[in-house]
């Protein structure tokens, strides 16, 4: 039917009110999926692996994690518009399945031993190179002294370079359906490098302030950012709290930046920094089949979990590993080419992580608007629920008798431990698209067991014209502590845990747009045990000299001993 002077939404909501007529939606065109014609998103190369890039198809037995780019792609395919910042080790720019998608960029590694260029900072974000000669990693007194892993009978034998910025950018950006190559997740969009990351890692310092400049903050001395990225991606991380990265992620995010960092892979341990920051978007890895793959660390720090390679076998060919872009070179570069299944393989939350950025560019793409919590909250609403398998469930992590952490292999991921559930981009970005967007929001300031926690669902975006239809809670993990149903509840919701731990709710609303629009957002929600009812200790005090010349000793230290963070493979 065809009609002038009104829209089809409008007209069919009149025709669906007449009682003669059974329904009357809109007879929308339909077209075929926006499948990229770059070779190896379907095959792999003579090196593999077969399945091609598994992890950006329509999930589907055996790769139940698999992202759905493919829908994603067939609402938008991204904008040059949007920027994400890889934080990394540099990019080689000479790439061709990176030409035209890389932004200048800037070096901020300041240590020349690191830098590996001979410049410290300066506007040249291209990698030379992170080698460790043999040598170098068993030179007592060294910059590089035991940088890497030693074998299985102790032994340093150093490590050829890695390019892993340039890897991650061709995950996330990868020129996308240029009939060459590989597809990258947000196909149009564009990658800012800015190199942090040198030989052996690098240092919080620098990282911290190639943060800033990504977001277009002020940065002394160095020339303003003319493309401030919208998305940051940290594939990166150290042990420990959160510390000097908080002031960063937190003036990122003011800026309207979504900060999103690697889970890490110490087999199952906490999350480390700046993957545990307040306001961080922390990705865990997940096998094809969805259960967390072994290296991948969890926690209730890790916001959702993406694909992070596997290989299945311990002989012969990798299966799953996440094919993307590199460089031949052992040491310098050499040529470019493809991480395989056989010869250079690529496994690691590192790779998790632009597979989320990727996914947040496209959500930007169609609503620019959106903040770093509303794409968060639509992220984590659109994900799917994990597989269960025969594999143990994932616990929080755990240590032992002295202290140390106990390494938990492949599990069955829960929403305490992996997040709110596997990255689905097309979920992700059909929400951004619609425009409907909601929030639980915890009013109870500190979630306590055996005490009420009051929750508010928040619609805190519709489209003009149209009206909230529904609101509908679900509880999707008790986590041992709620119990019951939360199906009865309105605007607020009350619960009352029995124990201290984690539970997760999700709200569903849906307007009365025709066809409606609906979204779904989950909250985790940590209780900590029962209030014990006694004071604190003593007051503060002062601190005496020798307290304080001790803690500077161990700040120092800590710049040269603890705080080197590493790329996350």
């Amino acid at each position: 039917m065809l009609a002038r002077g009104i829209d089809s939404e409008t007209l069919a909501r009149r025709l669906g009110t007449d009682p003669d007529v059974e329904y009357a939606v809109v007879d929308r065109r339909v077209r075929p999926l926006a499948v990229p014609n770059d070779p190896l998103h379907t095959l792999g190369g003579a090196d593999g692996p077969a399945v091609g890039q598994w992890y950006l198809r329509t999930s589907a037995a055996p790769s139940l994690s698999a992202i759905d780019a493919t829908r994603a792609w067939d609402i938008t395919q991204g904008s040059a518009g949007v920027v994400v910042a890889v934080l990394d080790t540099g990019v080689r720019f000479d790439h061709p399945d990176l030409a035209g998608k890389l932004l200048a960029g800037y070096d901020f590694v300041s240590t020349l031993p690191e830098s590996n260029d001979g410049t410290g900072r300066d506007s040249n974000a291209s990698d030379p190179g992170d080698w460790i000669t043999q040598q170098e990693d068993n030179s007592l007194g060294g910059d590089f002294y035991h940088c890497t892993t030693p074998d299985s009978l102790g032994n340093y034998n150093g490590a050829p370079s890695s390019w892993h910025g340039t890897q991650v950018s061709g995950i996330l950006g990868a020129l996308t359906n240029n009939g060459v190559g590989m597809a990258g997740a947000g196909w149009n969009t564009r990658v800012l490098p800015v190199r942090v990351l040198g030989k052996c890692g690098g240092y919080v310092s620098d990282v911290v302030i190639g943060m800033r400049w990504a977001a277009g903050l002020v940065v002394p001395n160095v020339a303003a950012n003319p493309n401030p990225a919208r998305v940051l991606n940290l594939s990166l991380g150290t042990v420990g709290a959160c510390g000097e990265y908080q002031d960063a992620v937190d003036d990122v995010v003011a800026a309207g930046a979504l900060v999103v960092a690697a889970a890490g892979n110490t087999n199952g341990h906490a999350v480390g920094a700046p993957g545990n920051c307040s306001g961080v978007m922390a990705v865990g890895g997940l096998r094809h089949s969805g259960t967390k793959v072994g290296f991948s660390d969890l926690g209730s720090a890790v916001s959702i979990s993406a694909p992070a390679g596997n290989c299945v076998n311990g002989f012969g060919p990798c299966l799953y590993p996440l094919l993307t872009t590199t460089d031949s070179g052992a040491q310098g570069p050499a040529s470019s080419t493809y991480t395989d299944g056989t010869n250079n393989i690529t496994v690691g939350t590192s790779f998790s992580a632009p597979l989320v950025s990727g996914v947040a560019a496209l959500m930007l793409a169609v609503q620019p608007t959106l903040t770093p919590d509303e794409i968060r909250s639509l992220i984590q609403g659109g994900s799917r629920r994990f597989p269960t398998s025969s594999a143990p469930a994932c616990t929080a992590p755990r240590f032992d008798g002295n202290g140390d952490p106990i390494d938990q292999d492949e599990c069955d991921c829960t929403t305490a431990t992996c997040g709110a559930g596997m990255l689905d981009a097309y979920a992700a970005v059909r929400s951004a698209a619609a425009g409907l967007i909601a929030d639980i929001v915890v009013n109870t300031p500190t979630p306590r067991a055996g005490q009420d926690v009051s929750l508010t669902a928040d619609v805190f975006r519709l489209i003009n014209g149209r009206n909230l239809s529904s609101l509908s809670w679900s509880l999707v993990d008790g986590g041992g502590i709620v119990s019951g149903s939360v199906a009865g509840c309105s605007t607020n919701c009350v619960v009352t845990p029995s124990g201290s731990g984690t539970f997760t709710v999700a709200v569903t609303v849906t307007d009365d747009n025709n066809p409606p629009t609906q979204s779904t957002v989950s909250r985790r929600v940590t209780v900590a045990a029962a209030s014990s009812g006694g004071g604190g200790g003593g007051g503060g005090g002062a601190l005496g000299l020798g307290y304080l010349g001790a803690l500077l000793v161990a700040v120092i230290a800590a710049r040269h001993l603890q705080r080197r963070p590493r790329s996350a493979v």
